[in-house]
Order: structure tokens, then sequence, then C-alpha cells
């Protein structure tokens, strides 16, 4: 029994690192840093943040034989990196998303502190 727990255990784990041996080339700089572009003597070289992530499992009873895994992979543009002249300068891509979160984030704290407020003065 001990042997079969061993033998599933090194399967897992052999899955297991093959599936983030995959993942790990996935994630090559290149999908990182685009293809530079270059016009007017300006190369830009697009870049974006990569965020990935996978799981797996075997499992092995005394006739059934079980593994599955998956993952995904997440790129989001950052900015570029502009290169003119010798000289090169990052520059990042604002996401207007942000300014919406941090907008709606900051109106529930206030709407919280001011609730909490209002109910310590009601008390008194």
């Amino acid at each position: 029994m001990d042997q079969e727990k061993e033998n599933g255990e090194a399967g897992a784990s052999t899955f297991v690192e093959r599936l983030a041996q995959k993942f790990g080339a996935a994630a090559k700089a290149s999908h990182i840093y685009g293809e530079p572009v270059e016009r007017d003597g300006i190369t830009v070289i697009p870049v974006a943040k990569a965020v990935y992530g996978f799981g797996g499992g075997a499992g092995k009873k005394t006739e059934e034989e079980g593994a599955g895994g998956g993952g995904g992979m997440v790129l989001t543009p950052v900015g570029y990196i502009e290169i003119q002249q010798g000289n090169s300068k990052f520059r990042s891509i604002r996401d207007p998303q942000t300014i919406v979160k941090i907008v709606a984030i900051g109106s529930l704290f206030t709407y919280l502190a001011a609730k909490s407020i209002t109910s310590i003065f009601k008390r008194s």
C-alpha cells in the first residue's frame, strides 16, 4: 500500500513538473516585449505584464488512475520603450479603469467612515 502511495505521489509530482515546464515555456520574454517597430528614426518596443498560474493533480486507486491540470495566462499592456537618437524612455500606458476603481473604492471608504462616525454620535 505504501508503495502505491509513493508511486501516486511521484506520478503527481512529475505531472505537475511537466505542467509547470509547459507554462514556463509559454511565458517567454518575447510575449512580454513585443516586436520593435521603427518609424521616422524612433523605435518603439511594446511592454506587457504577464500573470500566469497553473494547477494539477494526480490520483491512483487500486484499479483507476487519474490526472488533471490546467492553467491560464493573462498579458496586459503596460507601456512601451521608446528609443530615439540613442536615448531610451519607458512610457507607461494609463488604464482608464484604474481611475474608476480608485473613485469607487474611495467613495465606499468615505461612505463607511461617515456611517461609522454618524453611529458613534447617535450613541452619545
